[in-house]
């Protein structure tokens, strides 16, 4: 229970873990700042903050928003009846919860809630991960009070006075592991019957003989699965078996460990690693001394935080093409690798190998990505939020 004295804050916005995941950062640092905040999420009705979000501690109302088909213009006369019922629901919201400040993670779902916010004279804070804005918070900006931003060079596409540069909020429980890299490897052994959902795939774990001191390469596209990145790695089956000297660890996302399973040789890889999902990723990353990824703003932030090498293979099938940007304003400073998408099947594990193998470029990589690197980032957010829950 809070009292009449505690801010109330809404946090909106959503569909993917991009949003979502920096949302409930801000949240959670909002918490340690204020104990007493009173915080309602808004998001989607039927996307993964309805349960993401509670599942972290927190009270989510979900509307029935859905986000505009670019391809089939026709199917969207229900989605404009969609956004209209959105808007009256949001300004119910707003009259009832009656909110000092209203914060936008992007995404769809944002829009309707943000908007009732302003024209209640309610400020607004957006917070931007890519360094291509999204449609939604585009749109807002002009109303909002404060712009949160990861990126230099963000005036292009916000006014100027209201951009700060705080980073992207990232997982605190990445940081606060002191596990050394013996102990790490030690952590998939045990895993092995965990971290699969696949019986095949677990036993199949049971042959891994990984040894701390050999290179190790780790593959991620994210807990669904990146198509390509998939492909590639079951086209370069043979280049792992023929390179035992490095390691792989390979979070293949649900929708792809049958695939991927039924490409692996007869024989066990003992220097390969399969999953569909990575419970601790604190202990892959300690392992890794290579990291293949999208190229998602949340993930980029992790990896510039812990100043790990990575490729980057920048997802073609996300709005504005904004992966690719996300890549290229590391790549355009030495702090990343990219490989695109349609080059990935000839191109990635090759890469991968060259650099993994390669000290220097590690080393290089490294010491780049980590100077862009904000750790304050949630902290930071947060007290702007309270400052204008004050204010207001």
């Amino acid at each position: 229970m809070t009292s009449s004295s505690s801010p109330r804050i809404i946090i909106s916005g959503g569909g993917t873990g991009g949003h979502i995941f920096p949302a409930i950062s801000i949240a959670n640092a909002i918490r340690e700042l204020c104990p007493d905040a009173d915080i309602l999420f808004v998001g989607a009705e039927g996307r993964m903050e309805m349960q993401r979000v509670p599942d972290a501690g927190y009270r989510i109302i979900g509307l029935p928003v859905a986000g505009f088909d670019r391809k089939h213009l026709w199917k969207n006369i229900g989605v404009l009846f969609k956004l209209l019922r959105s808007q009256w629901k949001a300004r119910r919201i707003i009259k009832e919860f009656r909110p000092q400040v209203t914060v936008g993670v992007g995404g769809y779902a944002s829009g309707p809630i943000l908007k009732a916010a302003g024209m209640a004279g309610i400020p607004t804070l957006l917070q931007e991960q890519n360094s291509y804005p999204g449609v939604t918070n585009k749109l807002l900006a002009k109303k909002a009070a404060c712009i949160c931003v990861a990126y230099e060079g963000m005036e292009k596409f916000f006014p100027a006075d209201k951009i700060k540069l705080t980073g992207n909020p990232v997982r605190k429980s990445l940081f606060a592991s002191d596990m050394t890299r013996p102990k790490a490897i030690e952590s998939f052994y045990a895993n092995a019957g965990v971290d699969s959902s696949s019986a095949d795939t677990d036993r199949s774990q049971s042959r891994i003989n990984f040894n701390p001191d050999k290179k190790t390469i780790l593959i991620l596209g994210g807990s669904l699965g990146a198509r390509t990145i998939n492909q590639s790695l079951i086209a370069a089956i043979p280049l792992m078996q023929s390179n035992p000297d490095v390691q792989f660890i390979w979070q293949t996302g649900k929708y792809y460990i049958d695939q991927v399973r039924a490409a692996l040789p007869a024989t066990p890889l003992p220097n390969l690693y399969v999953t569909d999902f990575i419970r601790n990723m604190n202990s892959a990353y300690v392992v890794a001394d290579l990291v293949v990824s999208r190229a998602g703003a949340g993930s980029i932030s992790e990896f510039c935080l812990l100043g790990k090498p990575v490729i980057l293979v920048p997802s073609p099938n996300v709005a504005e093409d904004h992966q690719t940007k996300n890549a290229l304003a590391l790549v355009d400073r030495g702090a990343a690798l990219c490989v695109k998408d349609a080059e990935a099947i000839e191109k990635l594990m090759p890469t991968a190998l060259d650099t993994v193998c390669n000290d220097a470029k590690l080393q290089a990589l490294s010491r780049h990505i980590r100077l862009m690197g904000l750790p304050h980032a949630g902290e930071e957010i947060a007290r702007m939020v309270l400052a204008l829950s004050i204010e207001h």
